[in-house]
């Protein structure tokens, strides 16, 4: 039961780290010290999907599974296994990229927008 409690918490995580690739530039707008973090998180998140990275998190998921005796999630992973075909039509993937990818260069533009605009303010030119 512990193991299967542990797994749940790391697909929980999972979720959040998702959740901060793609809308965690917009937190930097607030607080403008996270955008570094954010820039790792969206390389790290981009690069499972683009280049093909293992996921940390996939693998704590799945170890916790095999000590609980549940199913591993299937070679696809994390997102084809809970989010792909279940939040979103697996036709959609495409686009639901291209979104995720929008909403992070957004984020990025506004920030360095805003963090131009604090900057030129605070030097006192008009």
């Amino acid at each position: 039961m512990p193991y299967r409690v542990l797994a749940d918490l790391i697909a929980v995580t999972h979720v959040a780290f998702i959740a901060y690739v793609v809308a965690g530039g917009f937190l930097a707008w607030r607080w403008p010290r996270t955008i570094g973090a954010h820039v790792i998180a969206v390389a790290w998140g981009f690069g499972t999907i683009l280049i093909g990275f293992d996921c940390p998190l996939t693998h704590a998921e799945n170890w916790a599974r095999r000590q609980a005796a549940v199913a591993e999630l299937p070679p696809t992973g994390f997102i084809d296994h809970y989010l792909t075909g279940v939040i979103y039509p697996d036709s959609a993937l495409g686009l639901v990229r291209l979104l995720a990818a929008t909403a992070v260069l957004a984020s990025w533009i506004g920030y360095v927008r805003l963090h131009h605009r604090h900057r030129h303010l605070s030097s006192g030119a008009v």
